[in-house]
């Protein structure tokens, strides 16, 4: 996708009611990332997550929907689906656990690799999905680097959370401009599948 032709959204908002976008990072929202690397190497060297949170923290990771047991030999390529949570209650948590000891009771659907013609390093995009405590914990930094989200997404979130936005947001401004938030409509004339930059500009 050509990013230099796609408006972008900046919201600005305090830390405290920054949770009125975590929908977005459950629901799914695409990045930027040099892809055709590692998950482990996506994860600690370009988001600047600690090997220590990773095997911590990150309990269970689904890439293109297959959980992940080797972060290290996982391989991230153009377009993939990416879902990390927090450890999970229960057998089904233990089981989707990355290496733990239940993990042979889903061999037939952990993910293995799929070798594609690409030249390394290579710039992609990827959907990336949070849930559980990494979505408070993890979700501002990506909010305040910026992420793409269809309009059609856009336009039910803002008409969901409308009444709670427009009592919190501090500004909301549109490819620099700073606009009233009814002006939002105006992004109506992109159809439900085209792409939209946001930000969210998180005030201490």
């Amino acid at each position: 996708m050509d990013k230099q032709d796609l408006p972008t959204i900046s919201f600005s908002i305090d830390k405290d009611n920054i949770f009125l976008f975590f929908s977005i990072l459950q629901q799914g929202f695409m990045v930027s990332a040099t892809v055709g690397c590692s998950l482990k190497s996506l994860i600690c060297d370009q988001w600047g997550v600690t090997p220590d949170y990773l095997s911590g923290r990150i309990s269970t990771i689904f890439l293109n929907n297959q959980p992940v047991d080797d972060v290290e030999s996982a391989i991230v390529n153009d377009g993939a689906i990416l879902a990390l949570s927090g450890a999970m209650p229960g057998l089904v948590g233990a089981t989707f656990r990355k290496g733990g000891v239940l993990s042979i009771f889903r061999s037939s659907i952990t993910h293995e690799n799929i070798k594609v013609d690409i030249d390394l390093p290579a710039k992609g995009t990827i959907t990336l999905k949070l849930f559980n405590l990494l979505v408070s914990e993890m979700g501002p930094a990506f909010l305040e680097r910026g992420f793409w989200i269809t309009a059609g997404v856009l336009y039910d979130f803002v008409d969901t959370k409308k009444t709670n936005l427009l009592s919190v947001l501090k500004s909301v401004s549109v490819n620099g401009n700073e606009i009233e938030f009814g002006e939002l409509s105006s992004l109506e004339k992109y159809n439900d599948e085209a792409l939209i930059n946001v930000i969210v500009l998180i005030e201490k």
